[in-house]
């Protein structure tokens, strides 16, 4: 499972690249300690999946840790991406098909 796990994760980065939506710069340090879900307050959704979900949910493969029981990525991403949607839908797809594999991970 985390094979696949792993291998959807690559094509969201490549996703996220064809996409133009991949930043060669991080954001600051306040940015990136929001509290709030998504860092909604302080990221773009293509920021916090690059600088947060990406980083985070590979340490948790490579440290062999337990994924998180629930993620529903999706439905935000929905909203945040609405305006570009329907030229977003491979990156809306993938996004979904992360959120099962998460989801139903042992």
């Amino acid at each position: 499972m985390s094979d696949a796990i792993s291998t959807l994760l690559d094509q969201l980065e490549t996703e996220l690249k064809q996409q133009q939506l991949w930043s060669d710069l991080p954001p600051d340090a306040l940015a990136m300690a929001s509290t709030l879900p998504f860092c909604c307050d302080t990221l773009r959704l293509e920021q916090w999946l690059q600088f947060v979900f990406l980083p985070r949910v590979r340490l948790l493969l490579k440290t062999s840790r337990p994924m998180p029981a629930k993620v529903s990525v999706l439905p935000y991403a929905q909203e945040a991406f609405k305006a570009q949607y329907p030229g977003l839908c491979p990156l809306l797809n993938l996004i979904a098909r992360i959120d099962s594999a998460l989801t139903d991970a042992p």
